[in-house]
């Protein structure tokens, strides 16, 4: 009986699984085989409210708090762990939003691995191949630039695949490399992979894969990660021709439009070089809803700071501090830079049918008005990424289907602003690159002043940066690389406070969220506890934590 027990038992476990596909299937179909390769443009989700169900991509890009969140950008609204790094309160065992990078990218790097090891295997031409080859080594070098930028030096893996049951005790495995080290193999699978990449694709389908545009777009940010003051890792020469190189493409313009650049779903922009894409079937998180007043039953929840809104000019391209600027403090948004309105909703701000009203007593979007526990704690909220098309109440199955812009053609001319300038001081390339920026239609800045210095220069084009860029999950990482984030992110979460006083209104400055700190071991992330478990405490930890 125990014989025959055995044997049923043998066979009722026996059992080919249905849920999944074996590595015989993917290698034996090239169909097959693309879509594993297409689909490690994703990651698994491995955090809450991550892509609100749908699997991540490259960066949080829309989740219910943005990058920003982290910032002297905005604030939370529903804090989703993101206050702790706001208030400096990290560590290997509570790393907030930021915990799921070190493991997503190695995983993601190990998948990327098994499909190039398994390649040669496939039935497919080999230019088709090589084309495939390309894409994975531009992921690849992608997963490792979000590893490189979070924690600096980082452990290289190479070709190897990883299985359970293998040795993990060799230090080689465990072993960072340095921040030089990891930078020059990351640009090395982008030189590898433009040079197999087209220039585009050919159908909608395909939109979304990476292009040679791509792969220069990255090596362009890497490389002037590498010549910045935190990673001393690289030159401003070579980080200057690498924007070059993207900009002697001549494939790329900037949107007519900068508000509309940021919802068009179908991402059909000049200035787009590399995004991920969403449809019907496939949506990311309904912004207009996690971001809106609650006036308009929104749930405010990336809210503008009072430090990022000092910094957008005049639009006569002078500072609110010059006393010559004509800015009034009692009617402080009047005669901005215009992306400034299509970023931030402000007290007054037409939207959807009214004046937005931050204001107290009575103000529909403030805590006097309905579902007070989603009022903003700055006095604005975000504007940029909204589409108006979008139903607010409800937008279930609607909405959600706006581009995440990984690159875009205004980071390469500030990029390469930034490169030249640092390398050579602000010629004529330089002011070229950032005035074209500030004079696009429905944006039309007047041109930087000229005869500036090195370091003016350095200050417009860091400020440029933060007014073209905003929630586009590069403060972050800016203010770290300049090595400026023990002033900017030491700097209190100031809002406004708005009083309505018969036909005027008394704006005072407040603190929106309090403890805001930043010490120096913050200019990197820990790397989670559980990760120098898993190596039996070989992974060496970044310093301070």
């Amino acid at each position: 009986m125990a014989s025959i027990f055995t044997s049923c038992k043998e066979d009722f476990l026996d059992v080919t699984p249905t849920d999944r596909l074996t590595d015989a299937a993917i290698i034996g179909d090239s169909v097959l085989f693309e879509a594993f390769v297409v689909n490690r443009y994703l990651g698994v989700r491995q955090a809450n409210k991550e892509a609100d169900g749908n699997m991540p991509g490259f960066g949080r890009g829309w989740e219910y708090a943005l990058w920003s969140s982290l910032t002297d950008e905005s604030i939370y609204r529903s804090d989703d762990e993101t206050w702790l790094i706001q208030r400096g309160q990290l560590s290997p065992e509570n790393t907030g939003i930021a915990g799921s990078l070190w493991g997503r990218s190695y995983r993601s790097i190990r998948e990327v691995n098994y499909a190039l090891a398994n390649i040669d295997k496939v039935e497919m031409s080999q230019s088709h191949k090589d084309l495939l080859i390309a894409e994975l080594k531009f992921i690849r070098a992608f997963r490792y630039h979000d590893l490189i930028r979070n924690y600096g030096g980082v452990v290289l893996i190479g070709d190897r695949v990883a299985e359970l049951g293998e040795d993990f005790t060799e230090p080689a495995l465990f072993e960072r490399a340095s921040i030089a080290e990891s930078m020059d193999y990351a640009v090395q699978q982008l030189n590898e992979a433009a040079e197999g990449l087209p220039l585009e694709h050919s159908g909608n389908w395909e939109k979304g894969r990476a292009t040679k545009g791509a792969a220069l777009a990255l090596k362009s940010r890497l490389l002037l990660y590498a010549a910045s003051p935190l990673y001393s890792a690289g030159t401003w020469e070579a980080a200057a021709d690498a924007a070059q190189d993207v900009m002697d493409m001549d494939m790329y313009r900037l949107h007519p439009d900068y508000a509309n650049l940021f919802v068009a779903e179908e991402g059909n922009s000049d200035e787009i070089i590399f995004a991920r894409y969403y449809n019907l079937n496939s949506r990311h998180t309904a912004l207009e809803i996690a971001n809106g007043p609650n006036g308009y039953d929104g749930w405010g929840g990336n809210t503008p700071l009072q430090n990022l809104v000092d910094v957008y000019m005049l639009d006569n391209g002078k500072t609110i501090e010059d006393p010559t600027s004509g800015y009034d403090p009692q009617n402080p948004y009047a005669n901005r830079d215009p992306r400034f309105y299509a970023t931030i909703l402000y007290n007054g701000a037409e939207y959807r049918g009214r004046p937005v009203e931050t204001f107290v007593p009575g103000g529909k979007d403030s805590k006097d008005g309905p579902s007070s526990w989603n009022t903003s704690q700055t006095g604005y909220y975000l504007r940029k990424f909204m589409d108006d098309t979008n139903p607010i109440q409800n937008p279930w199955n609607i909405a959600g289907r706006q581009p995440w812009i990984y690159f875009r053609y205004a980071e390469i001319l500030l990029n390469y602003a930034e490169a030249r300038n640092e390398a050579a001081g602000p010629d004529a390339s330089v002011y070229e690159a950032i005035n074209t920026i500030r004079s696009r239609p429905g944006v039309n800045m007047p041109d930087v002043p000229t005869g500036l210095s090195q370091a003016e220069m350095r200050e417009a084009i860091r400020r440029e940066r933060q007014v073209e860029l905003a929630f586009e999950e590069h403060r972050f990482y800016d203010v770290r690389r300049w090595k400026i984030a023990d002033i900017t992110e030491n700097a209190p979460a100031y809002g406004v406070e708005i009083t309505k006083n018969g036909d005027t209104f008394i704006y005072d400055r407040k603190v929106a969220l309090e403890g805001r700190r930043f010490e120096e071991k913050h200019y990197w992330l820990p790397i989670p506890r559980a990760e120098i478990q898993a190596s039996g405490g070989k992974l060496e930890q970044n310093p301070g934590y």
